[in-house]
């Protein structure tokens, strides 16, 4: 967590709304997304005196100063599946935490498909290559993912780490021989992944980072302060769409009338995909 000129929760580059911004979730693995448009000042974020201990910062922010929900915050309905898109704009089709248990999702219209993460149970090259069929299938323009802390054989660093330890906390993974998942991204022929990297589509500049603070030893997770800032200090400025693995305090779907923030997550903490696909709308860039 971090002190910020501007609205805490809005990380240094804005964000799918689509966004989710560092600012971790504590219980569950669910992602988000916030959207941020038409921003260019550079936010200036410190360290927050609070940042390693979330529960007492919830506590005296929340609690003593309605930090986390300020009256301008609003959760709002999704787009419903059906409603027709507006003219000139794109659809955004939003979801995360899928491990590898897609065949349920009923996936609406949309002209761009953004997964924010956790898309395997452990990052197996086979999850990856049945993952990418999935996609593959689908009709959306553009496919965007990311990983999350799940995606293990994605976290090159991860990787090194465990295959060193004298026991194995992920047995089928660390088994893994390093030229099975060295190239282990290469295997996601049927979207962009975004790993602290950017792309635009539709004259949206988006970008993807899959940190997030230190969830029980799994994969890309750096502790709270420094070490995190220095991830989100990397996000440009002018990002419309900011996608990580580790979404704003709540679920569903917030707005402040200037950023929409989204927990996107299919699963539950159960690991049941029982959560729909949120669908936002955006204008489209004239330029685009």
């Amino acid at each position: 967590m971090w002190r910020s000129r501007w609205d805490a929760g809005v990380l240094k580059a804005e964000a799918l709304a689509l966004l989710p911004c560092g600012l971790g979730m504590a219980f569950s693995q669910s992602h988000v997304m916030a959207a941020r448009r038409h921003q260019h000042s550079r936010l200036i974020i410190e360290v927050d005196e609070y940042s390693s201990n979330p529960t007492q910062a919830f506590t005296f922010y929340n609690i003593n100063q309605g930090r986390f929900q300020p009256p301008h915050v609003q959760m709002v309905d999704p787009v419903p599946h059906d409603a027709p898109k507006p003219p000139g704009y794109t659809r955004f089709v939003c979801v995360s935490d899928t491990h590898s248990r897609t065949d349920p999702i009923q996936m609406p219209y949309g002209d761009v498909l953004i997964h924010a993460g956790d898309f395997t149970e452990l990052g197996l090259p086979s999850e990856v290559k049945k993952f990418n069929e999935w996609l593959g299938s689908l009709p959306y323009e553009y496919k965007i993912v990311i990983a999350g802390n799940h995606e293990l054989t994605f976290d090159q660093e991860f990787m090194a780490d465990l295959i060193k330890q004298d026991f194995y906390y992920f047995p089928s993974v660390s088994k893994l021989k390093p030229e099975n998942y060295e190239n282990v991204q290469s295997l996601l022929t049927n979207c962009i992944y975004l790993q602290d990297s950017e792309v635009t589509v539709r004259g949206f500049r988006i970008y993807g980072s899959p940190w997030q603070p230190w969830f029980y030893g799994w994969g890309f997770n750096l502790p709270r302060g420094q070490p995190l800032l220095e991830k989100w200090n990397l996000i440009p400025e002018g990002v419309d769409i900011l996608i990580t693995h580790g979404p704003p305090l709540g679920y569903g779907v917030m707005a402040d009338g200037t950023t929409t923030y989204v927990n996107a997550s299919v699963c539950t903490v159960n690991y049941q995909p029982v959560n729909p696909p949120i669908v936002i709308d955006l204008p489209t860039p004239r330029n685009s």
